[in-house]
């Protein structure tokens, strides 16, 4: 089962918040989840950020690749345990 971590969003119309959680590619946004990482709210001041890094060092440890929002805010929580992507040499013109 390929799995990600990305967000699920909650709240009301024009108030969301997100959920960080594990699931499974096929499983809709806010649908079935297995496991719940941490919680993001963008509208509060200051921004609310929560992430159970060691819940998050288990999934991707486990195979699971964090959306590119989500890697973002886990780089703002202050984990620097993601892969780092290299840039594909250039081709030489000749």
């Amino acid at each position: 089962m390929a799995t990600t971590i990305r967000l699920a969003r909650h709240g009301s119309k024009k108030r969301p918040f997100y959920r960080i959680v594990a699931a499974s590619k096929k499983s809709p946004r806010d649908g079935r989840f297995l496991e719940q990482l941490g919680h993001y709210d963008p509208t509060s001041e200051p921004v609310n950020l929560r992430v159970h890094l060691d819940k998050v060092e288990k999934w991707i440890r486990n195979g699971a690749k964090p959306s590119d929002t989500v890697a973002i805010l886990l780089k703002q929580a202050g984990w620097t345990g993601l892969p780092a992507t290299e840039a594909a040499p250039a081709a030489a013109e000749g």
